[in-house]
């Protein structure tokens, strides 16, 4: 969960002997980059990573929205 992974990002700084006030900012960066990595809308669109996945349905249609989607491994 978000909160985990906050809690994981703010102790991992802290062992690294940096501040508390510099903790949670950078705990709320590893948050949003996890975020970003683990939710459809917020990850980079395949055919133009300068786009997220959002971004790029709001430019094809705005009324667009994703009902399913699955997920692949390879390997």
């Amino acid at each position: 969960t978000i909160a985990r992974e906050r809690e994981i990002a703010i102790e991992q700084i802290k062992a690294e002997g940096k501040p508390a006030e510099m903790a949670e900012k950078i705990a709320v960066g590893k948050v949003n980059k996890f975020f970003k990595d683990n939710t459809l809308i917020a990850q980079p669109f395949v055919k133009d990573n300068a786009k997220s996945v959002g971004e790029y349905l709001k430019s094809v249609n705005a009324d667009l929205k994703i009902t399913e989607f699955k997920r692949i491994a390879l390997g």
